[in-house]
């Protein structure tokens, strides 16, 4: 929850330092570029260093993949549903905010970044707001609300309320209440979560 209140910290000193009407000298969407590139670095590093992908092979078993299927499934089903509810924005575009899965860094500069071309820098800027609060939102509830979420809905519901949280925030939260033999599932379905966000993204912000 820390990393998540700093990096609402962070958006909301944004938000504030965009009111100074001062001449700016840099282009900012070109910084939020080299910002998207070191991210994506970075999710390949922490991939690679992660101990736990030495050990999938011998873990893994078919039916695993039913967790990562159902989460992707139910994430695209109800964005959609609030995609016909809301005027403004296309079903698309709500499916592109919920395929962010929780990773609000990453998600939410990727599409400002893709639907620039399509919306203009406004609308853009405005969608990938609402992807980091959405995402933001997401990692607190299923943060929070794990217990709650595995008494309600059964063990495997906590591992795909956290989205890409699977495999670091939430494994001692999923280990705890669904208990330490769903912690392969859950850093597997983490790990194929993550690498999937950028092109479930791109996919619907193209779309």
């Amino acid at each position: 929850m820390k990393g998540s209140l700093i990096i609402f910290a962070c958006f909301v000193l944004g938000c504030l330092s965009g009111l100074y009407k001062g001449d700016i000298s840099f282009d900012p969407h070109q910084i939020s570029i080299c910002i998207l590139y070191v991210l994506m670095l970075f999710i390949g590093i922490s991939l690679g260093s992660n101990r736990e992908v030495a050990q999938f092979p011998s873990k893994f078993t078919p039916k695993m993949l039913l967790v990562p299927i159902a989460t992707v499934g139910g994430t695209f089903l109800f964005s959609a549903l609030a995609g016909l509810l809301l005027s403004q924005w296309s079903i698309f575009d709500c499916m592109a905010v919920g395929s962010g899965f929780a990773y609000y860094s990453l998600s939410s500069v990727l599409i400002t970044q893709l639907k620039e071309p399509s919306l203009g820098v406004q609308l853009a800027t405005e969608l990938g707001t609402i992807a980091l609060l959405a995402n933001i939102f997401r990692e607190m509830t299923a943060l929070l609300g794990a217990p709650i979420i595995c008494r309600l809905f059964g063990r495997f519901a906590p591992i795909s309320a956290a989205g890409v949280t699977s495999t670091d925030l939430l494994l001692p939260s999923i280990a705890k209440y669904s208990g330490q033999d769903m912690m392969p599932i859950a850093i597997m379905h983490g790990l194929l979560i993550n690498i999937s966000v950028p092109f479930f993204v791109s996919f619907f912000c193209r779309m």
